[in-house]
């Protein structure tokens, strides 16, 4: 076929804008560099009748938070009949509510932390101090508070002092109408990407995440230096096996597609611990996704590239 036309969108309106202006501009270099013709777009209200006059062969959407990772866009393209790469609607609503995806994943036998989920009109209305005992008593050691849905840990607390968890609800709430309150694990935190072109999905090495500040936060993401990443992680080998195969059972459980990012805990006594996944994995120059593509020894173009064609085939099978 000829040389596809990739449209890839970037930017859009939530909080994760900046990352994904940064995502979206090194995938569309990384396509052009491998000789596709690819075009960079900033989605807003003329998008849909863009595509209809102006239809790329494939869609890349690299937006970041709500609307490029809830379903929403996937589903209007969808609708339309334009090509896109990444998990189907249904799949993204699934990984995009992490109380959703954490026990769809834990029917599947991988471990995931004991956690409840609170809204915030069932918080305020049932009595918040009373909750918040309660939820004190019940679990024991530290806790990580986040919003349901969103990415990048923008609005997590990791609450050692309990005396905090007032205030890491708020911050959760901010993001989010509803919080997800989980033990925490302690151990080796370690994150897996998934990459399906149509030979079926396979694990890249899993990337030890190593933050200088001991919580991996959305600066620690995102600015160079402030965390340390090791390709592959410093595990045992047999360690290393189970939590990639805890990353597959996420993936396939969830029904995603193309590429995902699995995020995991691994516990003093070698168990993985599902924390989320990730239809739309960071693809920055800091991004772990990148990082272990090329540990891989893939080049990210023909990667990228490879996906684009996937689209394009599944689309016309």
């Amino acid at each position: 076929m000829a040389t596809p036309h990739v449209l890839v969108l970037a930017g859009g309106i939530s909080h994760e804008r900046d990352v994904s202006l940064r995502s979206g501009r090194r995938v569309a270099d990384s396509l052009a560099e491998h000789g596709l013709t690819v075009e960079l777009r900033d989605p807003d209200a003329s998008l849909l009748s863009y595509l209809r006059t102006n239809r790329p062969d494939v869609v890349w959407p690299a937006l970041h938070g709500a609307s490029g990772e809830d379903g929403a866009l996937r589903g209007l393209l969808d609708f339309i009949g334009v090509p896109y790469v990444g998990s189907r609607a249904e799949a993204s609503r699934l990984a995009w509510d992490k109380p959703t995806a954490k026990t769809i994943v834990g029917r599947v036998g991988v471990s995931t932390p004991r956690s409840i989920t609170l809204p915030r009109d069932a918080f305020r209305e049932l009595g918040a101090n009373s909750i918040l005992e309660e939820i004190q008593d019940e679990f024991s050691g530290p806790l990580v508070v986040k919003p349901a849905q969103g990415g990048s840990a923008q609005g997590v607390t990791m609450v050692d002092d309990r005396s905090l968890l007032p205030r890491a609800m708020v911050d959760a709430y901010t993001y989010c109408d509803s919080a997800l309150i989980e033990q925490k694990i302690t151990g080796t935190e370690i994150a897996i990407g998934i990459i399906d072109s149509g030979d079926g999905p396979v694990a890249l090495p899993a990337v030890e995440i190593q933050p200088l500040s001991g919580v991996y936060s959305f600066e620690a993401r995102y600015n160079a230096g402030e965390t340390r990443f090791f390709v592959p992680a410093r595990i045992d080998p047999d360690v290393a096996a189970r939590a990639e195969q805890a990353a597959l059972d996420a993936h396939s459980a969830l029904g995603l597609r193309h590429l995902s990012r699995v995020d995991l805990i691994v516990d003093g006594a070698g168990t993985p611990w599902f924390l989320e996944a990730n239809v739309l994995p960071g693809l920055t120059e800091t991004s772990i996704l990148p990082q272990a593509l090329e540990a891989a020894g893939h080049d990210l173009g023909w990667v990228y590239s490879a996906l684009a064609d996937a689209a394009i085939a599944e689309s016309r099978a």
